[in-house]
């Protein structure tokens, strides 16, 4: 019996848990760009010790348009996600990504 993995819903999570990096895939909403980024856990979360939980407040620019985005999320003690937010930008799972950088976009 084949099992199909099943696919990612960004809506609820965006982020791909890697160790000690997260992994974010994003797409420009002006000019279709699409963008990698690992995140380290260590070093690019903002501790946020009056709230108990962690900050990341990350901007990205393209090469094909001066268009920001910019990625705001939240989360707990043990790095599980607690709220998130993109503006600029739609988050993608990591097949879209894949498949876009296959295409040549």
């Amino acid at each position: 019996m084949i099992f199909k993995k099943r696919k990612k819903d960004v809506s609820k999570n965006p982020f791909y848990d890697e160790r000690d990096t997260l992994v974010l895939y994003l797409r420009c909403d002006k000019c279709g760009e699409v963008f990698m980024s690992h995140i380290r856990k260590m070093t690019e979360l903002f501790a946020d010790y009056q709230n108990n939980r962690y900050v990341l407040n990350k901007e990205y620019i393209g090469s094909q348009c001066p268009n920001r985005i910019q990625v705001r999320a939240v989360f707990k003690p043990n790095y599980r996600l607690e709220s998130f937010e993109i503006s600029g930008g739609t988050f993608i799972t990591r097949e879209e990504y894949e498949e876009s950088f296959e295409k040549g976009r």
